[in-house]
């Protein structure tokens, strides 16, 4: 049963026992990230989540790794456009080193200065890396220009000029000032002890209660983003106004994509790939956030194909927009989504970052059974409806990378 402490300050504990394993996992989550950052401080999320792993007051950077490595842990971070989670999974029996080897590197980081003038090195080298992949390029295009000069269209990981004017003690400041309790979620899963949840109250109550900003609120415009670059296939990305993160509407959405682009029995695989062999690669997504989201299509392909796989695309978008799922397609989806989640559920990483990132970004995490409830009452009419809310070819956005045609041509493809 999921249980939540709230403490005096603001932070909360979220925490699941599961009597049949041995282990555990917990995660430190902060809701920060990209979209919070100020001007001249894009990546610095990202930068504090490299530079914790690189010592604390009282340990190096190898004696954090070695202590892990001691115990047969693993220790890792993530950082998202709306929030930062630095977690740790061990073995029951050493949960204890493992909560304090994590909140050591999470509480205090040394955030060295010749550490800092490496590590920006490896965060530049990242950032040529992504920008070297063109599945990732797109998409971060996309939401450049559909989110074009408002925080979530930023990237993550920050720019070679935002990472060079920043310095380890500013970033260091920058932890502190925005590393807010009542921004900041513990999750825990697995088989643990009272005591381990006695350690993380301790830990967390030592922080001083403070107010969080509001955010700058965001939308979706709709945009077109060329980009020329040397490979053999051309990357597309379809962009919609999607939907915000939500539980009034989260299962049906995830039905419709299920449907529309997920695994092989989709409408677009089947139709774009399967019958037509227009592409290798055809799928659909949803990004929401708390304010707005995007929803779209994703293809990789070669460019004497790109038209008639874009014209069938729309087709099939249009079809399920106009007809909805049927009663065959509704069925197999539900069961896909309830797999994944039931299954999910069987590794303590993946359960205990569930319940982190659902009561920092919805105020509380759903047992699994409540979550397959709600997975089974979604209805075809309720599919249909937010498919019609969503696949709007009026507000259509697309982003290439390859070997793009002219903007017109796309623009007549699309929104013709």
């Amino acid at each position: 049963m999921i249980q939540v402490k709230t403490l005096p300050n603001g932070a909360r504990i979220v925490h699941e026992y599961m009597e049949h394993v041995r282990s555990a996992a917990v995660g430190f989550w902060v809701g920060h990230g990209s979209r919070h950052e100020p001007e001249g401080m894009g990546g610095a999320s990202h930068a504090i989540e490299h530079m914790v792993f690189k010592g604390t007051e009282t340990r190096s950077s190898a004696e954090v790794a070695a202590e892990m490595d001691a115990i047969g842990g693993q220790v890792n971070a993530f950082t998202t456009k709306e929030s930062t989670c630095f977690y740790a999974h061990s073995l029951d029996s050493h949960l204890p080193t493992a909560i304090s080897l994590l909140s050591d590197i999470f509480f205090h980081p040394r955030f060295d200065k010749e550490d800092w003038e490496l590590e920006r090195g490896v965060i530049i080298e990242e950032i040529a890396m992504y920008e070297d992949q063109p599945e990732d390029l797109v998409y971060q295009n996309l939401f450049a220009s559909v989110y074009e000069n408002l925080p979530l269209g930023a990237t993550v990981l920050g720019t070679r000029q935002s990472l060079e004017g920043m310095d380890a003690a500013g970033l260091l400041a920058y932890k502190i000032k925005n590393y807010r309790p009542c921004d900041i979620v513990v999750s825990l899963a697995g088989h643990y002890a009272p005591s381990d949840l006695a350690q993380l109250k301790g830990l967390l109550s030592a922080i001083e209660a403070s107010e969080c900003p509001p955010v700058t609120p965001c939308s979706y415009k709709p945009a077109f983003r060329l980009c020329e670059k040397s490979i053999e296939q051309n990357h597309l990305c379809l962009g919609f106004p999607g939907l915000p993160i939500s539980r009034e509407h989260m299962y049906a959405y995830r039905v419709l994509s299920s449907i529309l682009g997920a695994g092989m029995s989709s409408r677009l695989f089947q139709t774009v790939r399967e019958e037509n062999g227009l592409c290798y690669s055809v799928y659909s997504y949803t990004a929401g956030h708390r304010d707005t989201g995007v929803a779209g299509v994703y293809l990789a392909l070669g460019r004497d194909t790109e038209t008639q796989a874009l014209e069938l695309t729309r087709k099939v978008v249009e079809t399920f927009v106009k007809e909805g799922p049927t009663e065959q397609e509704l069925t197999r989806a539900r069961e896909q989504q309830k797999a994944n989640i039931l299954m999910a559920t069987e590794s303590t990483v993946h359960r205990s970052n569930s319940l982190g990132e659902s009561t920092l970004m919805l105020g509380s995490a759903l047992e699994p059974d409540e979550i397959i409830a709600r997975i089974d009452a979604v209805t075809r009419d309720a599919v249909t409806e937010i498919a019609r809310r969503v696949f709007d070819f009026g507000q259509v956005s697309l982003s290439v990378v390859g070997k793009p045609r002219d903007e017109a041509v796309y623009r007549e493809l699309l929104q013709a």
